[in-house]
C-alpha cells in the first residue's frame, strides 16, 4: 500500500459519500417496480433499500468523524467510531426485516396477483445490478483500507441484492403457478435471510469493539520484522496486537545488554518500527526496552518473538 493515510481517509470518505445518492437512486428504482406491481415481495426489497440510505449517512458521517487525528480527549484516535457506524447498521437491517413480516403476514391472508409483472421485475433487476457492482467496490475498498464501515455496508448490499435475486426467481415463479400467495411467502424468506445478515453485521463489529487481536497471518508478518530487524537485542516477548477500524497497534518488550546505551537501543527500535510499518503502514507502536536481567516484572526473557 503506497497512499499516505490521509489521502485512504480521503478515499474512504469520498466512496461513503457516494454511497448516499446510489442508495438513494436504487431505493426510488425498488420502489417503482412495488409501485407498478403491488407486490409484497418487491415492497419487502424496497424496505431493505430504505436501510441502505440510512446506513449509507450514518456510515459517512462516522468515517469522517473516524478520520480525525487524536486529540487530548482521545489520545488514540478516533477510529473505532466506524464500528458504531457498523452496529446501528445492522440494528437497521433487523428493523428492516420486522418491517417486512409486518407487511407480508396480512398479506399471506388474502394473497393478489401482480400488476404489469414484466416491467416491474425488469427496473428491479437494473436496482439489482447497480447494487452488486456498488457491493463490489465497498467490500474491496474496506478491505483494502481497513473500513469497518464500508466492509459493513459492502456485505449489507451484497445481501441485499442476494435477496433481490431470489424475490426475483420467486416472482417469476408466483406468475408461472399462478400462486399469489408465493410473493408474501417469500418476502417472509427475505425477512429470515435479512435478520441473519443483520445478525452477522452486528457480531463483526461488536468484535471489533472488543479490541481484537489481528489475523494470525498478519501478526506472523509483525514476528517476521521484529525477528528479521532485532539485531543487537536480546530478544523480544510479550507482544500484542490489536486492530481499531484501520489503525493497528502493536505492543511489545524488547530486552537489551544492560550498558547498552539508550541512543543504540533507540536505533533499534526506530529499525524495527520501520520494518513493521513497511508490513503495516500507519501502525501505532510501543516498544518497551528492558535491561538484562531485570526482574521487576517477573517477566522470564524469550529469545525468540512470540507471546509471553
Amino acid at each position: 500500500m503506497t497512499m499516505t493515510s490521509g489521502t485512504e481517509n480521503r478515499t474512504v470518505l469520498r466512496l461513503a459519500f457516494w454511497g448516499i445518492p446510489l442508495s438513494l437512486a436504487v431505493l426510488g428504482l425498488k420502489l417503482l417496480a412495488w409501485w407498478l406491481t403491488g407486490s409484497i415481495a418487491l415492497l419487502s426489497d424496497g424496505l431493505e433499500s430504505t436501510v441502505n440510505v440510512i446506513a449509507a449517512v450514518i456510515a459517512y458521517l462516522m468515517i469522517g468523524y473516524a478520520s480525525k487525528p487524536a486529540d487530548a480527549g482521545h489520545p488514540f484516535g478516533h477510529h473505532k467510531a466506524e464500528y458504531f457506524s457498523a452496529v446501528i447498521e445492522g440494528v437497521l437491517i433487523v428493523v428492516a426485516a420486522l418491517l417486512i413480516v409486518w407487511e407480508a403476514v396480512p398479506a399471506m391472508m388474502a394473497p393478489v396477483l401482480m400488476e404489469a409483472p414484466a416491467l416491474g421485475l425488469a427496473i428491479n433487476f437494473v436496482a439489482g445490478v447497480i447494487n452488486a457492482i456498488w457491493a463490489y467496490v465497498l467490500i474491496t475498498a474496506g478491505r483494502k483500507h481497513r473500513s469497518p464501515a464500508l466492509s459493513a455496508d459492502g456485505h449489507h448490499i451484497l445481501s441485499d441484492v442476494v435477496t433481490s435475486i431470489g424475490v426475483l426467481i420467486g416472482l417469476v415463479l408466483a406468475i408461472a403457478t399462478g400462486y399469489a400467495i408465493l410473493d408474501p411467502l417469500l418476502a417472509v424468506i427475505v425477512a429470515c435471510n435479512i435478520l441473519y445478515q443483520g445478525w452477522m453485521v452486528i457480531s463483526r463489529s461488536i468484535d471489533g469493539l472488543m479490541d481484537r487481536a489481528v489475523p494470525v497471518e498478519e501478526e506472523e508478518a509483525i514476528k517476521q520484522a521484529i525477528a528479521a530487524n532485532a539485531a543487537g537485542s536480546l530478544g523480544v516477548h510479550d507482544l500484542k496486537t490489536r486492530q481499531a477500524g484501520p489503525a493497528i497497534f502493536v505492543d511489545f518488550h524488547m530486552v537489551v545488554p544492560e550498558l547498552m546505551p539508550v541512543g543504540e537501543a533507540h536505533d533499534i527500535c526506530d529499525r524495527i518500527e520501520d520494518a513493521i510499518r513497511a508490513v503495516h503502514p500507519g501502525a501505532k507502536i510501543a516498544i518497551h526496552v528492558e535491561p538484562e536481567g531485570e526482574k521487576a516484572h517477573g517477566v522470564r526473557v524469550k529469545t525468540t518473538v512470540g507471546r509471553h
